[in-house]
């Protein structure tokens, strides 16, 4: 299992799913592991009631249908499927109306997605933003890109009028390029960090939770640079990232 997540650490997001079914085939006994462990990038489908777009993961799947955090159904329809609690699904409908404009004004597009669900072993709850921004050939000599981020926050119990948060987030990165000062090049690659704090409820738990996943990809990103895109030799992929992921992006050079 070890040889395995280590394997997957290393697999470019687009080869993920192909890696992980091959893993999945060789290691049956681990299959929960595994799928519970790994994260893919992330699909989308369309809300035929709404005609929202929204992301699909394993924490709005019930068997193999989706729930839509905009009509709160699922598709392909599911009679018995899990929804919020009306608490949770008040928060989830807020949630998804605040990251939707977080995501236009640091991604300047994409696709956005929150789910809230109850955490039946610790009394709180917990939360899945999701966030998908795709780009091809739109701009400059870009082929093809995608930057898919999920930040997954465990939310416990109020005492004395503060909560424990802690923030589990991925980021997927793949952008391709071609042109005469830079090259051809494909950089992809994923990273993963954790953060955990203790904050006063007294603005609510969504101001808190925007927060940290605000410094969180601050974080993330900056660690992308160093890793892959730092260092005056490759300056030129510089303009074309910024020109598929945004503002948000810019501000963190």
């Amino acid at each position: 299992m070890e040889a395995a997540m280590d394997l997957m650490r290393r697999m470019p997001p687009a080869s993920a799913e192909t890696a992980l079914n091959a893993l999945l085939s060789l290691l049956p006994d681990h299959s929960l592991d595994l799928l519970s462990q790994v994260d893919l990038p992330l699909q989308v489908c369309m809300d035929k009631e709404t005609l929202k777009e929204y992301i699909l993961c394993e924490y709005n799947r019930d068997a193999d249908s989706y729930r839509s955090p905009w009509s709160n159904k699922y598709d392909p329809p599911l009679e018995d499927g899990t929804v919020p609690s009306e608490e949770m699904r008040n928060l989830e409908i807020e949630a998804n109306e605040v990251f939707s404009v977080y995501r236009d004004q640091y991604y300047e597009g994409g696709i956005s997605s929150v789910y809230v669900w109850e955490d039946e072993d610790n009394g709180g709850f917990i939360a899945c933003f999701l966030i998908k921004k795709d780009g091809k050939g739109t701009r400059g000599y870009m082929q093809i890109g995608s930057w898919d981020a999920i930040h997954v926050i465990q939310v416990g119990p109020e005492e004395e009028g503060a909560a424990h948060y802690c923030l589990n987030s991925t980021v997927m990165l793949s952008l391709t390029t071609d042109n005469k000062q830079s090259g051809t090049f494909n950089l992809s690659g994923s990273i993963r960090r954790q953060m955990s704090m203790t904050l006063a409820v007294a603005d609510g738990h969504l101001v808190n939770m925007g927060k940290m996943i605000e410094e969180m990809e601050g974080k993330l990103r900056n660690s992308l640079d160093q890793y892959g895109c730092g260092g005056r030799s490759i300056s030129g992929r510089r303009e074309k990232w910024f020109a598929l992921f945004g503002r948000h992006q810019k501000c963190l050079i």
